[in-house]
């Protein structure tokens, strides 16, 4: 049946070669009888040998109607790069102005997504229709899939102007403005300039970031034209801080505009017409003065021009003051400590810190703690602007932190604000982030659009992966504009990556990736991709490097599914890539596929070379060891726990040259687990051969990353299996360490390490903040808060460190170790003085009781004591007398 349909197609095709039917001959009734035959092979998945048959067709015949519509089709809904036939069949028709047939082709190619050929065209149909309306309807459809239409978009913008919708009126002219600065028309920038100036003047942030734009794509000279434009405007409105932010950027241009300086005096004198010093600080600044550069002299009138009679300043001594006169050149400030304090202007400029009244450390000054801390956790939004506000108005979240924990809110109550703090900065229109820095926030005089901050972000993210996150953030937006400037500039960053002119590497792959997969969810962006995967996977140089650099799992599982469609040899990359993913759905596929056999090879290959396969091996032990190919690779459970020891070690020791400390920590964790908490190694024992027991203990014992305390409890495991165990290599292990180790009871041993870790995490950070909260309250000569936190500091620190080294030289007592022939660590001794029975249990200086006769070996009467037999007498000296004792029993004592 499937070959007939073929031989039908050859038929027709031969048909139309030899009656030479014109075109005149042709209706869209023909091309809806080709749409049948389309859905028929469709149907029988025919499509590649139908295209086959076309394409030899027109080898010869080049402008078959049916070759190149059926060719054209399938290359269609195989969303094929490829549309050289149904451009080439429009083309011909739209030259013999056939309109109602060129709007079928047209409408049928959109039928499998948007196409910008197709809705030209299109447009050019209902044009010579007479039918606006629709043309309209196509060119709002045409211009989100050419960024680079401007007069498309502007001729819309003049068309919803027309009707009266000035709303979309001003969208499509802000869009036409950023595509003819893409294209550096000046004249039409201008124009459309005044006119959005005209519609929307407050939209400030807009126009500033068109000017950056103008001046870095076509000059700055033209930049400062524009910004002329609207600082007219800002002045006429009278928004004297927009006019003044506005000249300082033309005079950052050109410092040699006189009109600019000029125009910046007059906004100063408007803006501090009551300030009592404002034509001295003119003066002094020289601000009027053309021999001073402008720059230094705008800088130095501002430092100059906020003090002022009742403005608040701070000094790092004495803290936040008010200024309470200015006389002459002097200054009167009142301190908190320090009242009615004079202060020359100059070393006042240079001394202290101008701070305005809703400052965060005048607040700090000014109310009650419990009054501040309520409105902070009360008014999530206003406690985040104040402080962001009081420093230069850019503040990331460690800061903020610094700021109001826990001089403010408590280390607890933190926690919970910051995370509502998270929230307000991600989603309130007045919070944006640096353009220098992504973690820095700021507060935006003009309200930011979701899509505003995201783009900000993607703007000052230095990572390129961190831009991925991004543009997929604004993408699942429900009602996100793929035609707006924010998207065409985050896009063209990726499509940039495409051009494939130099290597490719994880930036180029992850790029398309990103593209094809915003593709698949909005078909109109397909458009601009002209590379197929094949391409670009062949021109990796090194697919394993290039996945690894892959840092994101979501991509790496798209470039795994790619392979798996497009590589014909798929199965071979799947297995040289599962090192590096260690995903899932590697082993799923090949399983599912019966490439067993490939499944032993990788694994046989991972255990043979464990150091550079650690995480693969590690992996397929905790998932894979129960499944028939990898009990196939045949690997003893004795050589997989001796591959898993061997990792523990070369991890550890990775560690100690501090190479990739981060992975090898990671690897370290993951087997320590299997091995000693899961229990693996106990289990072993239990089934193990005493030979074998020693080939594995010898190998843990040999290695110091491993706990004393698992040490230990392994060594009693393999003791109750077989009591007649030789430890050789832990006694001459001990005889090396006697002298400085310090013997320690597990319980003890396992007490101390919990008061270090409580210290180091929980006592040393509160100290800090105390210190910090301290060193905020000024003058450090007259601040007991700051002396009692540096006393504190220093027991912390040699607490820890007496911890440390005490925990260093622990050498665990083996209770199975205990030997009752004389007295020693662990053992209970009876002794006789003056015909009474005295008992003392044997310890260290960590488990050491003397009211309850629990002493130290290391004490004087630990160390009289120690190593004596039964029936042994000896003398011990209590100050000037002597005292005689004998040791009448010795028995072992649990801890």
């Amino acid at each position: 049946m499937s070959e007939e349909l073929l031989k039908d197609v050859q038929k027709m095709l031969t048909e139309e070669k030899w009656t030479r039917a014109t075109l005149n001959n042709y209706s869209t009734n023909h091309f809806k009888d080709l749409d049948l035959i389309l859905k028929e092979v469709q149907e029988k998945k025919m499509g590649d040998e139908l295209k086959q048959i076309c394409n030899d067709h027109l080898g010869h015949t080049k402008t078959s109607i049916i070759a190149l519509y059926l060719s054209g089709m399938v290359s269609l809904s195989r969303q094929l790069i490829d549309d050289f036939a149904i451009v080439n069949l429009v083309t011909i028709f739209t030259d013999n102005h056939k309109w109602n047939i060129v709007q079928y082709l047209c409408e049928r190619i959109l039928d499998f997504g948007e196409s910008k050929f197709a809705l030209r065209t299109l447009a050019d149909c209902y044009r010579n229709n007479d039918e606006e309306q629709k043309v309209y309807a196509v060119w709002e459809r045409l211009v989100k899939v050419d960024y680079t239409e401007a007069d498309v978009v502007r001729a819309l913008a003049e068309h919803f102007e027309a009707e009266g919708d000035i709303d979309s009126c001003v969208d499509y002219y802000k869009k036409a403005l950023h595509r003819y600065i893409n294209k550096q028309l000046f004249t039409n920038v201008r124009e459309i300039w005044q006119k959005l100036l005209e519609y929307c003047p407050e939209d400030i942030d807009f126009f500033l970031h068109v000017q950056k734009k103008t001046a870095k794509n076509i000059s700055e000279e033209k930049a400062v034209v524009l910004l002329q434009d609207i600082y007219a405007v800002c002045k006429k409105r009278n928004d004297v801080n927009t006019a003044i932010n506005i000249l300082k950027i033309i005079l950052g241009y050109d410092e040699k505009d006189g009109s600019a300086r000029k125009e910046i005096i007059d906004c100063y004198r408007r803006k501090y017409i009551a300030h009592s010093q404002l034509e001295e600080y003119i003066r002094i600044s020289n601000l009027n003065q053309k021999y001073r550069n402008v720059h230094d002299a705008i800088k130095d009138f501002e430092k100059h021009i906020v003090f002022d009679k009742g403005n608040f300043v701070y000094h790092k001594t004495w803290g936040v003051g008010r200024i309470a006169g200015i006389r002459d050149d002097e200054i009167t400030i009142d301190f908190a400590k320090k009242r009615n304090h004079v202060m020359s202007l100059k070393m006042s400029v240079n001394a202290l810190q101008t701070l305005a009244k809703d400052h965060i450390w005048v607040l700090k000054a000014a109310w009650k703690k419990e009054k501040l801390a309520t409105k902070v956790k009360d008014d999530v939004e206003w406690a985040l602007k104040t402080v962001i506000k009081s420093f230069n108005n850019a503040c990331d979240l460690k800061k903020i932190k610094a700021e109001l924990s826990p001089s403010v809110l408590s280390p607890g109550e933190w926690t919970g604000w910051s995370n509502k703090a998270r929230t307000i900065l991600k989603t309130v229109p007045h919070f944006g982030v640096s353009i220098d820095d992504a973690d820095v926030w700021t507060v935006r005089e003009h309200p930011l659009t979701f899509e505003g901050k995201l783009y900000n972000e993607f703007k000052a993210e230095k990572n390129f992966f961190d831009r991925v996150k991004t543009i997929e953030e604004f993408a699942a937006q429900k009602d996100a504009e793929f035609d707006g400037e924010y998207w065409t500039e985050m896009f063209s960053y990726f499509m940039g990556f495409l051009k494939l002119s130099g290597q490719v590497n994880e930036q180029v792959v992850a790029s398309y990736l990103i593209i094809k997969d915003l593709a698949g969810k909005f078909p109109s962006l397909a458009s601009g991709i002209s590379v197929n995967f094949v391409e670009i996977f062949e021109a990796i140089p090194d697919v394993s490097e290039m996945f690894s650099n892959l840092k994101d799992a979501k991509l790496k599982e798209d470039f795994l599914h790619h392979i798996k469609l497009f590589v014909a040899e798929w199965a071979d990359v799947y297995t040289k890539l599962f090192p590096y993913a260690l995903l899932p759905s590697v082993i799923t596929a090949l399983e599912h596929e019966g490439y067993e056999d490939k499944l032993v090879s990788m694994t046989t290959q991972c255990f043979d070379n464990y150091r550079k396969y650690r995480m693969a091996v590690v992996w397929l032990f905790k998932n894979s060891a129960e499944t028939p190919w990898f009990k196939k690779a045949d690997i003893s459970f004795e050589r997989q726990l001796i591959t898993l020891i061997h990792i523990l070690d070369v991890s550890h020791r990775e560690i100690e040259n501090h190479s990739e400390v981060t992975e090898n920590r990671k690897i370290f964790k993951q087997v320590y687990g299997i091995l000693f908490k899961d229990e693996i190694l106990n289990s072993f024992i239990d089934e193990a051969a005493q030979d074998t027991i020693t080939r594995i203990y010898t190998l843990i014992n040999d290695m110091k990353s491993v706990d004393p305390v698992d040490n230990l409890r392994l060594r009693s495991r393999i003791l109750d299996k077989y009591p007649n165990f030789k430890f050789i290599s832990i006694d001459v292990k001990r005889e090396k360490l006697v002298a400085r180790s310090l013997i320690v009871t597990v319980a003890k041993y396992e007490e101390k390490q919990k008061q270090l870790i409580h210290i180091m995490d929980v006592e040393v950070p509160a100290n800090s903040k105390e210190i910090e909260y301290a060193l905020s309250l000024g003058d450090l000569r007259e601040n007991a808060e700051y002396k009692a936190a540096k006393e504190k500091q220093e027991i912390l620190n040699s607490t820890v460190a007496k911890l440390k080294d005490e925990i260093e030289r622990a050498q665990l007592f083996d209770p199975y170790s205990v030997n009752i022939n004389r007295v020693s660590f662990g053992t209970k001794v009876e002794l006789e003085h003056d015909g009474k029975i005295e008992k003392y249990v044997i310890l260290g200086p960590w488990e050491s009781d003397p009211e309850n006769r629990v002493i130290s070996y290391l004490s004087p009467f630990g160390n009289a004591v120690l190593n004596r037999a039964p029936g042994e007498q000896f003398v011990f000296a209590v100050g000037v007398d002597k005292v005689s004792y004998t040791v009448k029993r010795i028995e072992p004592v649990a801890v």
